[in-house]
């Protein structure tokens, strides 16, 4: 049994399941590696239908396309047709966009994302995760470094004008 990981991010995204039927709600089709999930295929919406059910503009789903985050088949005519399983996928792309993550490791994470919410808890996400965490402590690290000389430099500062006051007050009593 895996289990499932679900963040509370406080990030508010719309729902990639509401008012998307049966078929919205079915697990993307594609191979999902180690994280073993499957999916189904189904009816497809158009860049502008997934834009107005997903809450995400256009052209951020061009993008997330650009980023291999998500695939779109192509009509004889070159409009972009996405799967049903795309709605699930933008609203998981938005949420893991919304915790810092990067594109490179949302690309990673996506095949342990899908059929519900949270992620499968497997080697690849865990990795992944392991990997983002230890990033962010190194840059708390680096601000928390970059602070302590800035605050020094301030306390310093003051110290100085403090010492240049008192030196000014002397020399206006003894004038």
């Amino acid at each position: 049994m895996r289990t499932r990981l679900t963040p509370d991010t406080g990030v508010k995204v719309k729902s990639p399941v509401r008012g998307a039927g049966l078929q919205g709600r079915q697990s993307m089709a594609r191979a999902a590696g180690e994280c073993g999930v499957r999916g189904s295929a189904g009816g497809s919406l158009r860049i502008g239908e997934l834009a107005a059910r997903s809450g995400a503009s256009a052209r951020s789903l061009r993008y997330y396309e650009q980023q291999g985050l998500l695939r779109a088949d192509r009509d004889a005519n070159g409009y972009r047709r996405y799967g049903p399983e795309a709605l699930e996928t933008v609203g998981r792309i938005r949420e893991l966009l919304a915790t810092g993550l990067s594109t490179d490791a949302i690309r990673d994470l996506l095949p342990c994302a899908q059929g519900g919410p949270g992620l499968v808890l497997c080697d690849v996400s865990c990795g992944v995760l392991e990997r983002q965490l230890a990033q962010l402590d190194a840059e708390i690290a680096e601000l928390a470094r970059r602070r302590e000389a800035l605050a020094t430099y301030a306390h310093v500062m003051r110290q100085r004008r403090d010492q240049d006051r008192a030196l000014a007050a002397m020399a206006l009593r003894s004038a």
